[in-house]
């Protein structure tokens, strides 16, 4: 779900929007998310909010390749909720998102075509709302190299558009250092050719 190998889209903002069809209201959310271990936390207080409603159908997408994805119905008839609010993040590329539809029913059925554009018309009309946003996708390198090095490995960061997270200086100094995949292969290149500089890729 990228644009590239390099770089995907996500929000790092939430949202809410809401829908009404023949008096059902569907009330769509949208949140930043990378964990899906955070689903039942958004899922209970969303529940707490709504206690009356009949139905909370979501779908999430997760990751840099965001290949770990989930929908559900929720009680609705099988297809008409979750896949459509996946559609709609898919339709814009996102990852690093969930998507919850609160559903109060409103009294009439409005069928699956009507379930279906009703989910599927909340779900983009949130994410109308969110600013989309382009992230560089990242390696983690930790180097160490003794003090006297510390401007050739200041050079190689600026050169590479890496940026330090976390580093020790001390005679010897320990650097952790986030690299533009992009960039990578420069990055280990340069490092390489200057001595004293000792590299290895973290998680």
């Amino acid at each position: 779900m990228m644009n590239g190998p390099f770089q995907y889209f996500t929000i790092n903002q939430s949202g809410i929007a809401e829908y009404k069809d023949r008096n059902s209201k569907f009330i769509a959310y949208a949140f930043p998310f990378h964990d899906k271990d955070n689903l039942k936390k958004h899922l209970d207080d969303l529940k707490k909010e709504h206690v009356k409603a009949g139905h909370f159908c979501f779908a999430y997408r997760i990751g840099t390749d965001g290949n770990l994805f989930r929908s559900t119905d929720n009680g609705e008839p099988s297809g008409t909720a979750g896949k459509p609010i996946l559609g709609q993040i898919d339709k814009l590329n996102l990852t690093d998102i969930l998507i919850v539809v609160v559903r109060y029913f409103g009294g009439t059925l409005l069928g699956v075509p009507g379930l279906t554009n009703a989910y599927k018309t909340a779900a983009a009309l949130v994410l109308q709302m969110l600013p989309v946003i382009t992230i560089e996708v990242e390696s983690s390198f930790q180097v160490q190299f003794p003090y006297e090095k510390i401007n050739d490995m200041m050079q190689i960061i600026k050169t590479c558009t890496a940026r330090v997270y976390w580093q020790e200086n001390l005679l010897f100094c320990t650097m952790q250092v986030r690299v533009p995949i992009k960039h990578q292969q420069q990055f280990i290149e340069r490092i390489q050719e200057v001595q004293g500089l000792e590299m290895e890729e973290v998680s």
